[in-house]
């Protein structure tokens, strides 16, 4: 079954969103971010929502549309505020109606920075949280990521251009996040120009998510 919604978000701009969910009653969700090009409906998240609708989860796809000429004139602190901004409110629209206990987040790219922001919420201190492609060179995404406890798992490539590769090194002593670097993996999940071999690539992402979904 799937629902389909709106908020109201920053600067009075519409915010879609979808909750698919197969188990009546669920009381575990997880929370899509997409990143600004690569949708709920791109490959990563296409097969991890058949992941977390096996596990008996709520799929809430956030559905902002940053590329549409209405943000244009946005500067990106402007528009790290807006995602951060309609995130929340979509979350909080869809926990007034229904009440979870177990939380999930699988972020990519721009997502992350919304990402970062919610695992600071005291409803979220045992979420897990998927960090795909995080933006590393970003330092609010980085604090997230070192400084809380939530049980995490981070996948980048080194061809990604926000894979800073001290800041990596550092998640990679933390005891609670699971860091896997791609080596000539780029910011979407591929190898440049090796469509074929990118394929493996994404079914070894997948697996990597399966295994961490428990």
């Amino acid at each position: 079954m799937k629902s389909t919604g709106m908020v109201v978000g920053y600067r009075d701009m519409q915010v879609p969103f979808s909750l698919v969910s197969e188990e009546e009653n669920s009381k575990n969700l997880v929370v899509f971010l997409p990143g600004a090009a690569y949708s709920v409906q791109s490959p990563a998240f296409h097969y991890s929502q058949e992941i977390f609708l096996d596990h008996s989860f709520d799929v809430l796809q956030v559905n902002y549309r940053y590329n549409d000429k209405a943000y244009n004139e946005f500067s990106k602190e402007e528009l790290s505020e807006a995602i951060k901004h309609d995130v929340r409110t979509v979350l909080d629209k869809v926990l007034t109606d229904i009440s979870y206990e177990k939380f999930y987040f699988v972020g990519k790219s721009l997502g992350t920075i919304a990402m970062s922001s919610e695992l600071n919420r005291a409803i979220f201190r045992e979420a897990h949280a998927i960090w795909l492609t995080p933006l590393l060179h970003r330092d609010d995404v980085f604090a997230a990521m070192v400084n809380n406890e939530n049980r995490g798992l981070c996948i980048i490539g080194d061809n990604d251009r926000c894979y800073v590769e001290e800041r990596f090194d550092q998640l990679k002593n933390k005891s609670n996040l699971v860091a896997k670097l791609l080596p000539n993996v780029n910011h979407s999940l591929e190898y440049d120009h090796n469509m074929v071999e990118s394929i493996d690539i994404l079914k070894e992402v997948i697996k990597d998510i399966q295994e961490f979904v428990v």
